[in-house]
C-alpha cells in the first residue's frame, strides 16, 4: 500500500498512532510525506529520527520548518525549543546532509499522483516545475548552499512575481514550493495570508493557487500539504492533507491505491 500523510510539524505520538491505525510495514508499503517533519511539535527529533530511519520506504519533499531547520544549522536562523534537540544530536550532520537531498518536487512515474510541501505554481507545468526544482535542488546540495539559503531567506516580499530576473524566479519557485497559498490572477503570489478561503474580501483580488483561472495544465493530481487553515480537500487536481496536528487538529493519511481517508487525533501539542 502506498500512504501520504499530511504535515507532521514533530507530532511523534500522532505519527505513530497513524501508521499503527493504517498498518504501515515500512518492508512492503510505502509512505510519502508532504514536508514539515519538523518544528513546533515536542518531538520534532524522534519524529526525524523514525524518518531517517526507514527513508528506505518514505518519499518526502521538503518543506519551509525543514529548511528552517537547515538555516538553523548553518547558524543563518535562531534555534528553538523544538529543534535544538536534533541540533543537539550526535547524528546531526547526517539528518542535515539527508534533508539537503531531498526534493522539493516528487514526481511518481509509476502513478498519477506527484507530490510538493505547497503545491505547483499556477505559471507552471509539470516540466516547469521539474525543471525549477532541478536547479532549486543543485542548489542547496551545492558547496555554496549557505550563502544560497541566506540569499533565499532574506527575501522577505509578501508578493512576488515570475518573469522578472533570474533571481526573481528562482525565489518565485522556491516560495511556490514551500510557502504559496494564495495567488494574484497573473500567477503572482500573496506569501502573507494564511486563512480559508472563505472571505469574499480575500477572494476579491486572489485566489488559492489551484483555483487561479489559467492554470497551466498538470497531468497529475498534486498531493500537498502546508495549508492547516483550508485542512483536509480533494478535487480532480489536488488532494490536500495538513490537517493541523500540531494547532490541535488531526493527523491524516491518504490511500494513493485505494483513496481511502484515516485520521488520528492531535495528542502531541507544541
Amino acid at each position: 500500500m502506498r500512504w501520504a500523510i499530511g504535515d507532521l510539524q514533530g507530532c511523534f505520538d500522532s505519527f505513530m498512532a497513524l501508521l499503527e491505525k493504517i498498518n504501515f510495514n515500512p518492508s512492503n508499503d510505502e509512505l510519502w510525506l508532504v514536508g514539515d517533519l519538523v518544528n513546533r511539535g515536542n518531538s520534532s527529533l524522534e519524529t526525524l529520527e523514525y524518518v531517517y530511519r526507514h527513508r528506505d520506504s518514505i518519499k518526502v519533499v521538503l518543506g519551509n520548518h525543514d529548511i528552517t531547520l537547515i538555516a538553523a544549522y548553518y547558524g543563518i536562523k535562531k534555534t528553538n525549543v523544538f529543534i535544538e534537540p536534533i541540533l543537539k544530536s550526535l547524528k546531526v550532520d547526517d539528518y542535515i546532509e539527508w534533508l539537503r537531498t531531498l526534493p522539493f518536487l516528487y514526481i511518481d512515474k509509476n502513478s498519477n499522483y506527484c507530490m510538493s510541501h505547497a503545491g505547483i505554481a499556477p505559471l507552471f507545468d509539470l516540466d516547469d516545475a521539474k525543471k525549477w526544482n532541478d536547479i532549486l535542488q543543485e542548489k542547496l546540495q551545492g558547496s555554496d548552499a549557505k550563502n544560497w539559503l541566506i540569499d533565499k531567506l532574506n527575501n522577505k516580499e509578501c508578493i512576488q512575481h515570475y518573469n522578472k530576473s533570474s533571481s526573481d524566479n528562482e525565489a518565485y519557485a522556491f516560495s511556490s514550493f514551500t510557502r504559496m497559498r494564495y495567488c494574484f490572477p497573473d500567477g503572482g503570489l500573496e506569501l502573507e495570508n494564511k486563512s480559508c478561503p472563505i472571505s469574499d474580501e480575500i477572494l476579491e483580488k486572489t485566489k488559492p493557487w489551484f483555483k487561479v483561472e489559467n492554470r497551466k495544465n498538470v497531468d497529475k493530481k498534486i498531493v500537498f500539504g502546508h495549508w492547516s487553515t483550508l485542512g483536509f480537500y480533494k478535487d480532480d487536481n489536488v488532494i490536500v492533507l495538513d490537517t493541523g496536528c500540531v494547532w490541535g487538529g488531526k493527523l491524516t493519511a491518504f490511500n494513493l491505491d485505494t483513496e481511502d481517508i484515516i485520521s488520528v487525533d492531535c495528542n502531541n501539542r507544541g
